[in-house]
């Protein structure tokens, strides 16, 4: 059985005081069981969230890294900064990445090996815009960026990846592709998991990424290939990301 991964990107969004707030509401006597939970805040906030999640049910993970360990690179963050934070998870190739900052396959495949180097868990972020799913393209376009990274890894690297389909005409818009638009998805990529690896395509967590929130998410959840959500928006509200972490246990 995959565990269940819920993981709630809170973009440039937060404050100190939400994030004492979900240290104080997911204490380790009232989180869900059986689903392993991650909060993803601002750069920022890593180190008072690292402060208020100890000896609750919450992870930390981080929005991005920069590919290199240390140097002239003013504004960015590596992974082995990360690691002593605590950071477990980190997203690499979210599609507001892709599009506002023109990161290109080549470069999330190097900042998913960075990751990797630092023992820190990428969720591979990856996802069609409205155009190509309307142009019949979504399983070319998903199963290309999937493919640039998967089939350049090794064996052990692949087991650690996460994958979040996250179709980018359903982010932040409300809109949410179907439950069965979702698992067609889902059960694409892991079949083309299978091909390297059938163990590791039963084993490799899928999550869902647009637009989940509290009142689809049992739906979604349901579907056989889906392991778990990167949630946004509902992320920032206790009770909605609670009940969506309930949802997956």
């Amino acid at each position: 059985m995959r565990t269940p991964l819920i993981a709630g990107n809170w973009k440039m969004n937060g404050s100190v005081a939400l994030i004492n707030e979900f240290g104080q509401a997911f204490s380790a006597a009232v989180s869900p069981k059986g689903v392993d939970i991650v909060i993803i805040p601002p750069f920022p906030y890593l180190d008072a969230a690292r402060l208020a999640f100890e000896g609750t049910g919450l992870s930390l993970g981080a929005q991005t890294l920069n590919p290199i360990h240390s140097g002239a690179h003013t504004g960015e963050v590596s992974g082995r900064m990360l690691k002593e934070f605590a950071v477990s998870y980190v997203l690499v190739g979210h599609s507001e990445r892709r599009q506002l900052y023109q990161e290109s396959d080549d470069q999330i495949f190097a900042r998913l090996l960075a990751a990797l180097s630092v023992d820190i868990t990428p969720i591979l972020c990856v996802g069609e815009s409205l155009e190509e799913r309307d142009a019949g393209r979504t399983m070319d376009v998903v199963l290309r960026q999937v493919g640039h990274v998967m089939s350049r890894l090794e064996p052990d690297q692949r087991k650690q990846v996460v994958i979040a389909y996250e179709p980018v005409w359903a982010i932040g818009t409300g809109r949410t592709a179907s439950p069965e638009q979702a698992q067609e998805v889902m059960a694409g990529i892991r079949a083309y998991q299978a091909g390297f690896d059938e163990g590791l395509a039963e084993k490799l967590r899928l999550l869902y990424g647009g637009s989940m929130n509290a009142s689809n998410a049992a739906e979604l959840l349901a579907q056989p290939d889906i392991d778990g959500g990167l949630v946004g928006g509902a992320s920032l509200k206790i009770d909605d990301f609670y009940a969506i972490c309930q949802s997956a246990g």
